[in-house]
């Protein structure tokens, strides 16, 4: 049996396993690299061992860690409780409205040229702490901004659409960068339709929330736990501490916390800084301000979620290091009917995107595709459309960046239920997209380029 055959049902195995047991599908997935690696990869155990390390996505590692640390020091001063109070006073406190505008501003944001997981590390938290405070389904907040970020990913300016269409042009392929934005906006927006019906979008219609002012008396360290009010809010998201209200004002360390997010943003998507090292920087810098009030913010980093990503995302890119990614795009090669093939490609790219790097995928899977599509029994543009949307809207899963991201900053007491319901939302985008694209913009065959 072939080496890749082998790894693929490992994989599997590892995720029967993880579902029947209470094991950490992460760190399955790194006893399956150690052992995969030790009998593929030639050397000395050291030489080995270094080479699975190389495949540890230690970006990866950095943004989660970072981002929850610096979103766990905003809760719990406050500052998180402010933005979300300023959001409801934005669309005059229309709840329905909220999911919807963290879509677009995630959007845009993609759009104008932000990094996709920049984008939903910067809106993720807010808008997961606003669901938490106004009774939204966290899955559907968490949904319209991953979904808001592959909207816009497309765009001429970012980083997917640049990809793509830089790898069009240099295979000497028909493209199109506006169908290709348009594409990918118009799905993910009907995308978002369904989505905000399946999990209770319906529910949130003719909902206001209140906009009364909080008369808040805030400790000296600013966390909001030592409140007192003339209302009560929803649980508050600081270290072991009781429910407080909204805060609806601010102090010293909120204002500084505002700046530094602030300056997270414009050096992730004006300077392209990496937003893991600037959150775990910014969150470096409160923490040296105020030692004493941040002490159990390392406590509420998502470690569980941490380690079952990076472990997945890990044993992926040894399978893309070995060439069993590669493997399986050969066999579309061996397929006689090109529209077949097609689908099938589309396939393959939602699948390996689902658990690895969208940006990676792009980059591989068209140069595959190349000699099939150089052949013009298919239209390229269409393809290239269809095979772009089916490997980006999987980011949802919560072994993509965005999908993990949200995971992180749901509430500790729901992170298990969105990290389930991401997975199958995830795997249902695998199954449903690629066909669906595919009879849109590949069977018709009016996208030729």
């Amino acid at each position: 049996m072939s080496v890749h055959i082998i790894a693929i049902l490992v994989l599997v195995a590892a995720f029967v396993i993880a579902t029947v047991l209470p094991i950490n599908l992460g760190a399955l997935s790194l006893v399956a690299a150690f052992v995969i690696g030790s009998l593929v990869l030639a050397g000395p155990p050291d030489d080995v061992a270094n080479k699975i390390f190389a495949d540890f996505p230690g970006n990866l590692f950095v943004i989660l860690v970072g981002v929850t640390l610096l979103f766990a020091i905003a809760r719990a001063n406050g500052t998180v409780d402010w933005l979300v109070h300023l959001a409801v006073r934005g669309v005059r406190g229309r709840i329905a409205l909220i999911p919807w505008i963290m879509f677009g501003v995630t959007a845009v944001l993609t759009a104008s040229g932000a990094v996709v997981p920049a984008a939903v590390a910067i809106i993720a938290p807010v808008g997961l702490s606003f669901a938490a405070r106004h009774r939204i389904n966290p899955v559907l907040m968490g949904l319209s901004i991953i979904n808001g970020a592959s909207a816009g990913g497309f765009s001429p300016l970012a980083i997917f659409g640049v990809i793509t269409n830089g790898v069009v042009a240099k295979s000497n392929l028909p493209g199109s960068p506006l169908t290709l934005f348009l594409g990918s906006l118009f799905f993910n927006v009907l995308l978002n339709v369904v989505m905000f019906v399946i999990f209770g979008g319906r529910e949130l219609l003719g909902r206001v929330a209140e906009l009364e002012p909080v008369v808040a008396e805030v400790s000296p360290g600013g966390a909001p736990g030592a409140a007192r009010a003339q209302t009560t809010g929803a649980t508050g998201a600081g270290f072991g501490e009781p429910e407080h209200p909204p805060v609806t004002t601010l102090d010293l360390n909120r204002v500084l916390t505002l700046v530094v997010l602030t300056a997270l943003a414009v050096g992730a998507m004006a300077f392209r800084l990496d937003v893991g090292l600037l959150a775990v920087t910014a969150a470096v810098l409160l923490s040296l301000l105020a030692p004493n009030t941040y002490k159990g913010a390392v406590a509420q980093v998502a470690w569980p979620t941490v380690l079952l990503v990076c472990g997945i995302v890990t044993y992926v890119n040894l399978l893309q290091e070995i060439g069993t990614i590669k493997f399986l795009g050969g066999l579309v090669a061996t397929i006689g009917v090109p529209l077949l093939a097609a689908l099938v490609i589309c396939y393959i790219g939602a699948g390996v995107s689902a658990f690895a790097s969208t940006t990676g995928i792009l980059g591989a899977l068209i140069p595959l595709a190349v000699p099939f599509l150089l052949a013009g029994h298919v239209g390229a543009v269409g393809l290239i459309t269809a095979l772009a949307i089916s490997a980006s809207v999987v980011d949802s899963s919560p072994f993509s960046t965005s999908g993990a991201l949200v995971a992180a900053n749901a509430p500790e007491d729901r992170r298990e239920y969105v990290y389930r319901r991401l997975m199958a939302w995830g795997f249902s985008m695998v199954v449903v997209a690629p066909p669906i694209t595919w009879l849109l913009l590949v069977v018709p065959g009016w996208l030729g380029g």
